[in-house]
């Protein structure tokens, strides 16, 4: 979606699957007669936020078991996790930082006990900051600062520490934004085999470029997003869906009751067509009436167009989130379940039971 990434980082510098162990996630690329979209959750934010490299708890901070278990105990199944790529590899072409790898092993372990299914998102936008610069400036991948060849380096040794656990999903890269299609498919390849080199066959999300707007998909030239080569034949596109006027997230006015279900349906339309599967890794509604109407839509959408759909994680959980965050889907200050999730806790509960 066209927004910056400060849009989510309001308060940083302040405080398989079973469903048959992995059944539903290696549908993603399986018999069309057999898809069902099984996966149904919500980011948890919080280890992005922040200035990098930021300091841990202060800056930034990583789930909590209490969060993850009350949206499991609310019929979820799935979470999306976002974190800065500059923490978890420090320097380019590096081990993973011990300390980093902890933290996101900890949810991994603890969510995935809880029989959820995890996205790892390097939360960057096809960019990243070094330290040889001071962490000053963004560098894209595919630049002489940030080689393609370290990207796929970054995403080897993470396959490698979450290969053995098939509820460990593969989030290639949040939102890549101001890169083209023509960088960023050859980055995305080359992630993406450096993955399956390591026997890896968890399930892989791929974005295309513009914040992978579902609206944009086909004008923004994601069609060329076909020319992924995945040796497992295993993974789904992952695209986002605001509903305000611009499809950015930072208005809470959805633009109609039916305007999520427009918008990603011609997104929807192509990926049948070219038997290609999905994750809608964003999309969020306000408290209003029409923005709540908007949010049943795109769920039973998603529901109704199964062949295409792996499943969903709304935007967005965490408990650094003010209280009055407009997308805030974490319980309300009296500890009350917000309409928002409400809803999406019924359409994850239809889901599991379908």
């Amino acid at each position: 979606m066209e927004h910056e990434p400060t849009r989510r980082t309001v308060v940083g510098g302040g405080i398989a699957l079973t469903l048959g162990a992995s059944t539903a996630i290696r549908r993603a690329q399986g018999a069309s007669a057999q898809r069902k979209l099984s996966l149904a959750g919500v980011n948890i934010a919080g280890a992005e936020f922040g200035n990098v490299p930021g300091r841990f708890s202060f800056d930034y901070a990583y789930p909590p078991s209490s969060t993850i278990d009350y949206y499991a105990g609310l019929g979820f199944n799935f979470i999306r996790v976002p974190f800065r790529w500059e923490r978890m590899q420090p320097k380019l072409g590096a081990p993973l930082a011990s300390d980093e790898q902890a933290r996101l092993a900890a949810v991994v372990t603890h969510a995935t006990s809880k029989g959820m299914s995890v996205i790892l998102d390097p939360h960057n936008y096809a960019r990243r900051r070094i330290e040889d610069d001071g962490w000053k400036a963004d560098h894209f991948i595919g630049t002489a600062a940030v080689p393609v060849e370290a990207f796929a380096d970054f995403w080897g040794r993470l396959a490698e520490a979450y290969k053995a656990n098939p509820r460990a999903v593969f989030g290639l890269m949040n939102e890549p934004a101001g890169i083209g299609v023509a960088a960023w498919l050859p980055a995305a390849n080359a992630a993406v085999a450096s993955i399956r080199k390591t026997d890896a066959s968890n399930l892989i999300l791929v974005p295309g470029i513009a914040y992978t707007g579902a609206h944009s998909w086909i004008s923004s030239g994601n069609v060329q997003m076909r020319g992924i080569v995945d040796p497992a034949n295993h993974f789904a596109f992952e695209v986002h869906q605001y509903l305000d006027q611009d499809s950015s997230g930072t208005s809470p006015k959805a633009v109609s009751a039916t305007i999520g279900s427009e918008r990603i349906r011609a997104f929807q339309d192509w990926a049948r067509e070219n038997g290609f599967t999905a994750v809608l890794g964003e999309f969020a509604a306000a408290s209003d009436e029409v923005s709540l109407a908007a949010l049943q839509d795109i769920c039973r959408t998603m529901e109704a167009n199964a062949d295409v759909w792996l499943g969903w994680t709304a935007w967005a959980g965490g408990t650094w989130w003010p209280q009055d965050y407009m997308f805030n889907l974490g319980p309300a200050k009296d500890g009350s379940i917000r309409k928002q999730t409400q809803i999406l806790a019924e359409s994850a509960q239809r889901i599991r039971k379908a």
